[in-house]
Order: C-alpha cells, then sequence, then structure tokens
C-alpha cells in the first residue's frame, strides 16, 4: 500500500507532530494577533531581576559579551510596518484565493502550527486532495511531485540586515542591485528581499499556480508562460480585487495609489508587512542575553555559545545578527527528491542561478533563530534530528558517506528518490568545504543547548494567535482540515 494511501502511517505520524501543532491549550478560532497588539518585544524578567543580573556579570559573561560583539552579533530588529499593510497581509496570508487552483495559501506550507515551516523534508504543493491541512496529514495529488526543495521556516525575515532570499538567494537586493527571477518585469514599488520573495511562490507551478492540464479545471493562472510573471500577476490580483472586502481594503491601505495602479506588488508589499511583525521574535534568551540579561541564558547553553564562535567554527558561515553570512556552501547534503535540473534530476544549488561551477551543490547558509522548532533540517530536509546536523556539519564526508534515508526522512516516498552512491559523492564532495572538528559527547549537549536559547518563549501560543477567524473569500487555512 502506497505511504500516502496509508492511514496507520499518517496517524503514527502525527503522534510526533502533534506536540508541535497542540503544545499550546487548545486552538484558537479567532486570531488574537493585529499589528497595534504584538506580544511584546522586551524580556520577561522583573525590574529587580534585571538588575541583580547587571549586578553579577561574571567574568565569563563579559568574556561572551566581548566575543558576541567583536562578531558583529546584537539583538535581533524588527522594523515597524504600517498596521493597514500588516492587517491586509494577515489575510493574504492565510487565503488560498492566491493559488491558481484555490487550495493553496501562504500559510500552507509556512503555517504558524508547523512553526512557519511544514514538519516535513520536501513540500506537497498545489493539488494535494489534503485541503485545509498542513504537514504530515498533506497527501500529494495524482501526477504531481515534490516541491524540490524544503519549506524554510520564515522567522525575522524582515529584518534590515537581510539582503537575499530563497537557498539559491535568486532574490537578492546586496550591493544595492536588485536581482530576480523577473528581471526587468519586478514593479519598482518593491524595494525589500522579503517583499520580492513574496511575488514568487505564486508563480511556481508546483508550489501554487498549477500545472498546464489544471487550465481545463478553470485554473486560468496556469496558463500563462512560466516567464511571463506580469500576466501572472495581473490575473492573481485581478481575483482579489474581484472580492469587495479586498478591493476596499487595498483602497484603504494604499490611498497614495490610484486604484488602476494597484498590482500584486501591493499585495506582496502587505504580506511582508504582516511576516515582518508577527514572525520577528526578539525575545529569545539569546537576544535577552544581548541586551544585558545575563540569567536569560543556562551555563549549558553559554558552554555552547563559546563553542558555536569558537573551537566548533560555527561562526564561519552562521555569523552576524542574522546567524547566516547569507553566502552559499556545499556541505555535501544528500540529493533528495525530483531536483531542480530537468536534464539531471538534481538540485545543483547556487549554480543553477550564477551558471558557475564553483557554486555547484552550494546553498545559502540558514539563519537559526527557533532552529530547534523548524526541522527536518539542510534544504531539502535530509536531517530529523538536529543532533545529526550537528554530526553532518563537524564531518560532511563521513556524514554524507553513511548516510541513511530510512533514518531520517519521516516522508518514506522520499526515500526512492535519493540519490546517494559513490559516484555522486565523489562528485558533490570535488567541491565541498572541508571540515573535520572533533567534539565530545557533552561538548556537543552544549552546542544544543545553545541553539535551544535562540528560541522565542511560549513560540507555538503565540503562533497560534496569528490564525484569523475567516478570510474574505471564505478559503481560510487553518491547518485544522476543518
Amino acid at each position: 500500500m502506497p505511504f500516502h494511501h496509508s492511514a496507520l502511517l499518517r496517524a503514527l505520524l502525527a503522534i510526533v507532530v502533534l506536540p508541535v501543532f497542540c503544545s499550546a491549550q487548545g486552538f484558537s478560532r479567532k486570531s488574537s494577533w493585529s499589528s497595534s497588539n504584538k506580544w511584546s518585544s522586551s524580556n520577561k524578567w522583573s525590574s529587580a531581576n534585571q538588575q541583580k543580573s547587571q549586578r553579577q556579570v561574571s567574568n565569563g559573561d563579559a568574556e561572551l559579551l566581548d566575543l558576541l560583539r567583536s562578531n558583529g552579533v546584537e539583538a535581533i530588529d524588527t522594523p515597524e510596518q504600517d498596521p493597514k499593510h500588516a492587517a491586509l497581509g494577515n489575510l493574504l496570508f492565510f487565503d488560498r484565493l492566491i493559488c491558481g487552483n484555490n487550495d493553496t495559501a501562504c500559510a500552507t506550507c509556512h503555517h504558524p502550527l508547523t512553526s512557519t515551516s511544514d514538519t516535513l523534508s520536501l513540500g506537497v504543493g498545489t493539488g494535494s486532495p489534503s485541503k485545509n491541512e498542513v504537514g504530515v496529514f498533506r497527501v500529494m495529488g495524482e501526477g504531481r511531485e515534490f516541491v524540490p526543495r524544503t519549506s524554510p521556516d520564515i522567522f525575522n525575515r524582515g529584518s534590515a540586515h537581510w539582503t537575499s532570499m530563497f537557498w539559491d538567494s535568486r532574490v537578492s537586493t546586496a550591493g544595492g542591485v536588485t536581482t530576480s527571477p523577473a528581471g526587468a518585469a519586478l514593479p519598482s514599488e518593491l524595494v525589500k528581499p522579503l517583499q520580492i520573495q513574496a511575488m514568487f511562490p505564486p508563480t511556481s507551478r508546483g508550489e501554487m499556480r498549477g500545472s498546464h492540464e489544471d487550465v481545463f479545471n478553470g485554473n486560468e493562472v496556469a496558463a500563462f508562460a512560466d516567464d511571463d510573471f506580469a500576466g501572472i500577476w495581473e490575473a492573481l490580483f485581478a481575483r482579489v480585487m474581484d472580492n469587495d472586502i479586498y478591493r476596499a481594503m487595498f483602497l484603504d491601505a494604499f490611498p497614495e495609489v490610484d486604484e488602476a495602479d494597484l498590482g500584486f506588488q501591493h499585495a506582496a508589499i502587505a504580506l511582508a508587512a504582516f511576516e515582518t511583525e508577527a514572525f520577528g521574535m526578539n525575545d529569545s534568551p539569546f537576544d535577552e542575553f544581548l541586551r544585558g540579561n545575563t540569567q536569560a541564558m543556562s551555563r549549558a547553553a553559554k558552554r555552547g555559545a563559546f563553542l558555536f564562535y569558537g573551537k566548533a567554527g560555527c561562526v564561519d558561515c552562521h555569523s552576524g545578527t542574522l546567524l547566516t553570512d547569507q553566502l552559499h556552501h556545499n556541505l555535501a547534503v544528500p540529493q533528495i527528491g525530483p531536483g531542480k535540473n530537468p536534464l539531471t534530476g538534481l538540485d545543483h544549488g547556487r549554480m543553477g542561478i550564477t551558471a558557475d561551477p564553483a557554486d555547484e551543490f552550494a546553498f545559502r547558509t540558514p539563519p537559526l533563530r527557533n532552529v530547534t522548532a523548524t526541522g527536518p533540517w539542510m534544504h531539502n530536509g535530509a536531517f530529523s534530528s538536529l543532533e545529526d546536523v550537528i554530526e553532518h556539519h563537524l564531518d560532511p564526508k563521513e556524514s554524507l558517506r553513511d548516510y541513511r534515508a530510512r533514518l531520517q526522512l519521516v516522508q518514506p516516498d522520499l526515500i526512492s528518490t535519493v540519490v546517494n552512491g559513490r559516484t555522486m559523492q565523489d562528485w558533490m564532495l570535488d567541491t565541498a568545504e572541508e571540515v573535520d572538528v572533533e567534539l565530545s559527547k557533552r561538548e556537543k549537549s552544549d552546542l544544543i543547548e545553545f541553539l535551544h536559547s535562540l528560541t522565542a518563549p511560549d513560540l507555538a501560543a503565540r503562533l497560534q494567535a496569528l490564525i484569523p477567524a475567516s478570510v474574505p473569500s471564505g478559503m481560510l487555512e487553518n491547518g485544522l482540515g476543518e
């Protein structure tokens, strides 16, 4: 019996994943979030405890603070947004209206109940019969393929430090030069990486737009050529503006823009505003430590931080405030899934954008805030435990050689897609970065504790509160299968 038809296996997986969905007590049927009612970014310690902690800064704490500052690390920023943009973006984020087949929303692959990712190694995009279900409950549609790369978390993506988006940085504003798959067709109103990023998932056939065959099922957006971005965006926005509630909200949120000049770029601006405020969490124990509350991090987490910025060498790539250098590295992660190259069936990473052989199999360093809640990890979800992620980073060559898909992938249908023979391994290792670091069992444990200190408090409850009670189209993606 195929895995995706097996209710038993899905139920077993649900036992593992449901704690992520339900760690808050019950599901709210009405969002308690608004741009004027954000969770406080101030730390939750009393002023007395803060003053006490300031008096008790040990030599080790002072040394760690100096180490972090010398590496350009500061508490993460959350830029203020127009409240009307954010409120509009909140609804659009959970509405399946901007999917060609009306079956997938932004929230489908970045749902609050699955920590802004989807808990899958590779996502199940449009065409799934599992409408309004997320994570392991999503079933792939007949004749569809897995999305080639894992759905990344979207925490803190509105920070001013970001200059690129996507695993291969195909959206970039680095050096003041904007690049994207749309080239000159990209609307000039879009200036921030997150705004630009929001334009593209609805144009992807596998993720949201739909296949050529979907045209015969009433999907007018699927009829456009893949490079006709202007046509796709115009058709999607026409859907939105046909809804009287959305039309009124857009006119109210963008009063300086004539109605005839409104376009999907304004939907992207609204989506980015919502994501910036809703997922811009800046009160993790690590961020509180950076603000001077030296009691916010445990001793083990502090030891892990010294390892992260020292012996373990994590800072070589996970640097700065974002904990990513926004550069691309080949860490010899096993090839999984349908790939991005139709000729090879492989994912060649950044090289697919630059055509530079030096970029082959290289992917952008991911950020790490809330990382303990956002597995599986790596660009294709190759690893299902942080311990194994650390082992891979310490010795990519040995980890690649010893990779066991059946022990890592929570989607058995993916096992047959793994390409990891000796020839493939040698090909990847030829340009992979050489790393060979030895850590003791305790040091690895301390490193994990440091990663836990990057997680915001009350994460599940705060995310749950973002789900609206309804959306103007009536196609709410609340993730509950209702």
